[in-house]
């Protein structure tokens, strides 16, 4: 049997562009995806502390050093430019791999910049 558990998150960073137009998808600056463990293509959760919204995208890589977090597609009807998200990763495992599995958790800065030292 497999559970579906908390695996990484990039947690309070501010949306700074929506592209309705786009394919789809959340771009994420590539700092952000790697400190969180988030692979390019990878399903994630949406969560808005903005308007309470929660949807699933997959993830693109942005910008390295950008601090860009743009919501595409669809998706940019789920946000304005400025709301805070967090975005929320899960993995599929045994509950014996779960016991001591340990998530990431990543802190940016109001700019979507890593700190030093957090996270």
């Amino acid at each position: 049997m497999f559970i579906e558990v908390f695996k990484s998150k990039i947690h309070r960073v501010r949306v700074t562009q929506a592209d309705l137009n786009y394919i789809g998808s959340i771009t994420i600056d590539e700092d952000l995806l790697e400190a969180a463990n988030i692979m390019e293509g990878e399903k994630v959760q949406i969560v808005n502390n903005n308007n309470g919204e929660r949807f699933e995208t997959y993830t693109i890589r942005g910008e390295r050093g950008s601090g860009v977090i743009c919501l595409n597609g669809a998706a940019a009807r789920r946000v304005q430019v400025g709301d805070i998200v967090i975005i929320i990763s899960y993995a599929y495992m045994t509950p014996e791999e779960a016991k001591d599995f340990r998530g990431t958790a990543v802190f940016p800065d109001e700019h979507n910049r890593l700190v030093k030292g957090v996270g």
